[in-house]
């Protein structure tokens, strides 16, 4: 990093130099003395939601009851969608909010399957989240075994084979599918090139981008992408449990078949026909009714997102990671640990582990000892996110003396190595 100084003087003047500093007024900052390095698991909350969601619970459902359904509720999967697509880099008419991410990674699954019939393959990593794999162990059991499950290695655990990856995609590959910035490292796809290779072999693309949207550029008309679903509550804030968006490219619509038939799939579902017509577009990969309350908090988070614009975001982000990056050499490799994220920025998504052999030791005594909450991911990877709206370089200059000072005075050894439900 061009210029680094690890006093806290540097990180105050970086943070006066912050063109999204003002942004950090817009979320709920209850603890001053809380350094919160985990939005890439959950979000902080914006000030607007809870005013959204007191005007939706006491107006909209309080004084208007099933009333709210024709003014403004049903359209909100499309609405909310159309907005989330500008952060992903899609054209109107292809993002839906709907279910949640593992749901809707079923749902084009098998859609994706049945529109290569013929082809076996399916290709993702060992470093994908693994209930992404566990949909997919799924799913090839419910369609009777004839497809098998590839993974792509990893030597490192940080970055996967890309040549290994390339040479697996082949003619009998029905589905490629990965997340754009992986879980645990934190690495990012070239999602362009993949899709181009998959293409190239007449293979379908699915993208998980739910440690990447909000948080690193996607673009997923320009990649050329078929299909993508992501979460909501991590980088877009939308609240624990916020429900998930698809995206199906265009022209693949009205071709595609999800194997759940939902009454707000159906083509016209308050005409209660008892056959189901799949509705075009969209609107074939809903399900049921949304949630609505959960749905609209959600929205009102993802405007903040889209006033600060993706490129500045994307420009903090990497500056602040490079910044822990160079703070982790200076003051935590002595000491133990070990980058476990890629060095440079363009292959790196917005969040950076550190590995350390006590890493879920230090974990639970930086939570509960020193006022610190980054998460855990086994088997040795202390996970710190940067939300940029909301991070500031001073908060991960502090964060880092306190991971310092947990390790000096050993104060991880105050906890053992069994570890509670939720790491």
């Amino acid at each position: 990093m061009t210029g680094f100084d690890p006093s806290r003087a540097y990180a105050e003047n970086l943070d006066a130099q912050d063109e999204l500093a003002q942004f950090r007024q817009e979320f709920i900052i209850p603890e001053p003395d809380l350094i919160y390095l985990d939005g890439n698991s959950l979000g902080r909350l914006p000030r607007h939601t809870g005013q959204r969601l007191q005007t939706v619970v006491g107006e909209e459902w309080g004084h208007g009851l099933i009333r709210g359904w024709n003014a403004g509720w049903y359209e909100a999967p499309t609405r909310v969608g159309e907005k989330i697509a500008q952060l992903v880099g899609a054209a109107p008419g292809q993002v839906i909010v709907s279910d949640t991410t593992s749901i809707n990674l079923f749902k084009l699954v098998i859609a994706a399957l049945k529109a290569r019939p013929g082809r076996g393959q399916i290709i993702s990593d060992t470093l994908n989240f693994p209930s992404d794999l566990y949909i997919l162990q799924g799913a090839i059991e419910l369609l009777g075994g004839q497809h098998r499950l590839e993974l792509v290695p990893s030597a490192d655990g940080i970055t996967p084979d890309l040549a290994g990856l390339e040479r697996m995609i082949g003619p009998d590959t029905a589905l490629v599918t990965l997340s754009h910035v992986v879980f645990k490292s934190g690495f990012m796809y070239d999602a362009q090139a993949i899709t181009a290779w998959a293409h190239k072999a007449g293979a379908m693309v699915l993208w998980d981008l739910s440690h990447a949207a909000g948080a690193v550029p996607v673009e997923l008309d320009a990649w050329g992408a078929d299909l993508a679903v992501g979460c909501t509550y991590k980088y877009l804030n939308g609240g624990p449990g916020s429900p998930a968006y698809l995206y199906v490219r265009r022209d693949l619509q009205d071709t595609l078949l999800p194997p759940i038939w939902g009454w707000w799939a159906q083509r016209a579902p308050f005409d209660f026909d008892l056959d189901f017509k799949p509705a075009a577009g969209m609107n074939r990969f809903l399900v049921s009714s949304p949630p609505v309350l959960s749905m609209l908090a959600m929205e009102a988070s993802v405007e903040v997102l889209l006033r600060a614009g993706m490129p500045r975001l994307r420009h903090k982000s990497v500056a602040q990671t490079d910044y822990l990056i160079a703070l982790s050499d200076h003051l935590l490799a002595p000491r133990g640990f070990s980058l476990g994220s890629p060095r440079e920025g363009a292959l790196r998504g917005s969040h950076v582990s550190l590995r350390h052999p006590e890493g879920y030791r230090i974990n639970r005594a930086l939570i509960e000892l020193l006022n610190l909450i980054p998460d855990f991911r086994a088997p040795d990877n202390l996970r710190l996110g940067i939300a940029p709206l909301y991070t500031r370089y001073v908060d991960i200059w502090e964060g880092v003396q306190r991971i310092r000072r947990v390790v000096e005075e050993k104060l991880y050894e105050r906890y053992t190595a069994e570890r509670l439900a939720v790491t």
